[in-house]
């Protein structure tokens, strides 16, 4: 996984293009670095599933 494809992810997450995106234990670090580099970091919600994987969604606000 590289930069423009967690870039385009992202962008689908943000625009409700996709409600969910589940991330392999092996793209975890790749998908997490560059999800901290945006500046809504904070309304991206990862929960953990077993196996270690990752199902990202879009929250914004859901940390207040």
């Amino acid at each position: 996984m590289d930069q423009q494809d967690v870039l385009s992810i992202l962008n689908q997450l943000r625009n409700q293009e996709l409600k969910s995106y589940r991330v392999s234990k092996e793209d975890f670090n790749a998908f997490r670095t560059i999800l901290l580099k945006q500046e809504d970091a904070i309304d991206f919600r990862g929960n953990a599933q077993h196996g270690g994987e990752t199902i990202y969604t879009y929250e914004p606000g859901w940390t207040k």
